[in-house]
């Protein structure tokens, strides 16, 4: 009777859940986030998720909570001391499971009972993944969950042996190399090491593991997909490709000279390393903003025009349906587009030989006009709550809605209103734009009667 029962009440939940992804599959993503945000903060609020065995509170663990699956790397505690093995662990999945995406792991879900992938999870992943063709959903699974074990697996196979010849025990080096691969392809930003990565700052073997593995994990799941599919013919890849991987590589170039020039001789950063680590640090920071959040260097010691230049980098964020954040490299490139096409008295938006619709240029307006809003509004919230300075709060304010984690070290000083604001613009950092996105785009209307044209006066 029970089981009856139980099968019943299975079978009504799952009718509901069809029925919301087939009419909105955006929102069953924003709530099953949701919903692995309140499970983690659950978890995390265990006496045995810290080292002392004292439950951390709420605000404390809901913050660490969305931080971790919305692979942010924000902390109001110290992570490496904080929280026990345990605590790890579930961070670690955290973000494993954010990093991939929800609906990415609710379609492994589905191939491993079903062996096949159902209608409802072809929708969700095309919302999640920008726009991705149903026929290419089942692929773009596999490609994910491929990608993301080899690139972790080599990362830790750099790491482990590197932390173990840095004098920690085996046992040690093992666990930190994997947590660290997993939060460097996640671009999640956790250092689990007691004492961060400073001691590092000049190590080849720990900073090119972090750059490479941040920009495959910073460029985009589609864009590995169709550079691996193309990769004897990389000209037959698509405009999404072409514009993502141009503009990250532009970026990346600008970001490291700007950083270079602005820190080379700043004594508290750049200026008290050698030759070979200065190149080295100049790297890895230029890579960072895109949404790793991991640093070398003391990120509070930053000369306030460094602190600008990161502002613009990290509100850029990465490339769509990545484990990055921001508005998007996409998004940043087709505004720039239409920007020179208006300049330059075009009627046509092109790249690479390449019509961009108006409906992409409207949506990439619409994405930006959100994310500043989001920006400006949670600035403004923070700005009457606490005592911090305007460079220091825009920088977080910044990282947090671009899932980025880079930090003047502000955050654990924050009162619990700013936390909880924080907390609300990480999640819709990683859900908020996407949301827009997919919804704006499901809800282009065809009318029969069209308004007389008419143009106001701009600028």
């Amino acid at each position: 009777m029970t089981r009856s029962v139980l099968a019943r009440v299975a079978e009504v939940v799952r009718d509901h859940v069809d029925k919301l992804a087939r009419s909105s599959p955006a929102r069953l993503a924003l709530l099953v986030f949701a919903a692995l945000i309140v499970l983690v903060t659950g978890l995390l609020s265990l006496p045995v998720a810290t080292t002392d065995g004292i439950r951390t509170t709420f605000v404390d663990a809901l913050f660490t909570a969305v931080s971790a699956v919305c692979v942010t790397g924000l902390t109001t505690v110290d992570t490496a001391t904080h929280w026990s093995p345990f605590g790890h662990g579930v961070i670690m999945a955290s973000i494993a499971v954010g990093g991939l995406g929800v609906m990415t792991l609710a379609s492994i879900l589905g191939l491993a009972v079903s062996r096949r992938i159902g209608l409802t999870q072809r929708l969700l992943m095309s919302s999640e993944k920008g726009g991705t063709r149903l026929g290419e959903v089942g692929s773009l699974v596999r490609a994910i969950v491929v990608a993301s074990l080899v690139i972790e697996g080599l990362l830790a196979l750099v790491l482990v042996p590197r932390f173990y010849q840095a004098g920690e025990g085996l046992a040690s080096a093992l666990w930190h190399g994997i947590f660290t691969s997993v939060s460097i392809f996640n671009n999640a930003g956790f250092v689990i090491i007691d004492g961060g990565l400073a001691p590092y700052v000049g190590d080849w073997w720990i900073g090119l593991p972090i750059i490479f593995g941040t920009i495959f994990g910073a460029v985009g799941f589609p864009v590995l997909l169709e550079m691996w599919r193309h990769r004897a013919r990389p000209g037959r890849v698509s405009l999404h490709a072409k514009l993502t991987l141009s503009t990250f590589g532009i970026l990346l170039v600008a970001t490291a000279i700007a950083f270079a020039v602005l820190e080379w001789r700043n004594p508290e950063t750049l200026g008290s390393l050698s030759g070979s680590e200065r190149v080295l640090a100049t790297l890895l920071h230029a890579t960072t903003p895109r949404s790793s959040g991991l640093a070398t260097l003391d990120v509070s010691e930053f000369q306030q025009s460094t602190l600008l230049t990161m502002d613009a980098m990290m509100f850029v964020g990465g490339g769509s349906a990545s484990t990055a954040g921001g508005i998007k490299v996409t998004t940043f490139a087709v505004l720039v587009l239409g920007i020179v096409a208006e300049a330059r008295g075009d009627r046509d938006i092109e790249s690479f030989g390449r019509r961009i619709p108006t409906e992409s240029v409207r949506l990439a307006v619409a994405v930006a006009f959100l994310g500043t809003t989001l920006v400006g509004v949670a600035t403004l919230v923070l700005l009457s709550t606490t005592d911090f300075t305007l460079d220091q709060v825009v920088f977080e304010v910044i990282s947090a809605f671009a899932t980025c984690g880079l930090s003047t070290g502000i955050t654990p000083h924050l009162p619990d209103v700013a936390k909880y604001v924080l907390s609300a613009l990480m999640f819709a950092g990683r859900i908020g734009t996407v949301t827009l996105a997919a919804a704006l785009a499901l809800r282009s209307r065809r009318r029969v009667i069209r308004m007389p044209e008419e143009r106001p006066l701009i600028g």
